[in-house]
Formats: structure tokens, C-alpha cells, sequence
């Protein structure tokens, strides 16, 4: 109901997944069929993921313990996929029994608005890089 962060005027979006059996979904506005994020569950690259979502749940009026879906928007820079990266300060927490989504922000964390989804490969490493890693 609130939009996302600098989109307030989108509040009506549609979630669908990449591919079948890939861990990244559209986030698409029904406003602006011009504007989606790509999103993904933060859990499958951070394990050790959370956030608080009390104070959220007492804003939005969610009641009857509700089943709660949670995402991040990833950005991935043009052209260079193994660049990507999750924004965990801005997480997306969707209502599955409303059909209703915020998105939180998280402040004082230790968590970045680009947290790497994917480690640097030792073959993508010049041998300088790879001298100062070992």
C-alpha cells in the first residue's frame, strides 16, 4: 500500500518466477508495466539472514499469524551477471494471505544495500588478487 522506496505511486504489483526451479522472481508493477525488480528469498545467499518484522506486522493491521513470504531486490549490472548484488537493508515482506507487501528498511545494520550474491571464482582472479587472498 505504500509503494516501494522513491515508487510510491506503484502499489500494485504482480510476483512470478524467473524460470521454473531458479531462485529469482519478477517483482512487476501493474502502474507501470515499464518498472520490475528482480527479487529472490535472501535466505538462499545469506543463511543467517533476519529481520524484525514485529513492528511491520502491527503496522499493516496483519492478524491470524500470517504466512509471510520475505525478499530482497537484487541488481545485476549490465553485462556482468557474477556482479549482482541484494540490497538486505530494503527487504520486501509480502502477505500471502492478503496478497499485500511492504518494504521494510532496516536501519542500524550491519547489513548492505550490496550484499554480493556470488563468490569471486579463483579463475576470475588476476594472479596479483590471488597472491594478496592466499
Amino acid at each position: 500500500p505504500m509503494g516501494l522506496l522513491g515508487f510510491p505511486d506503484n502499489k500494485r504489483f504482480v510476483l512470478f518466477q524467473h524460470k521454473e526451479n531458479s531462485p529469482f522472481f519478477w517483482y512487476q508493477s501493474l502502474d507501470d508495466p515499464g518498472l520490475a525488480f528482480v527479487i529472490t528469498n535472501p535466505i538462499l545467499f545469506k543463511p543467517d539472514y533476519q529481520v524484525n518484522s514485529e513492528a511491520i506486522l502491527n503496522d499493516m493491521k496483519w492478524s491470524d499469524e500470517p504466512a509471510l513470504d520475505l525478499f530482497v531486490i537484487v541488481t545485476i549490472p549490465h553485462g556482468r551477471p557474477q556482479d549482482m548484488t541484494a540490497n538486505l537493508v530494503g527487504p520486501i515482506l509480502v502477505n500471502l494471505n492478503t496478497k499485500e507487501a511492504v518494504q521494510m528498511i532496516i536501519a542500524d545494520t550491519s547489513y548492505t544495500h550490496k550484499y554480493p550474491l556470488l563468490e569471486p571464482r579463483a579463475e576470475s582472479i588476476g594472479p596479483q588478487q590471488q597472491q594478496r587472498a592466499s
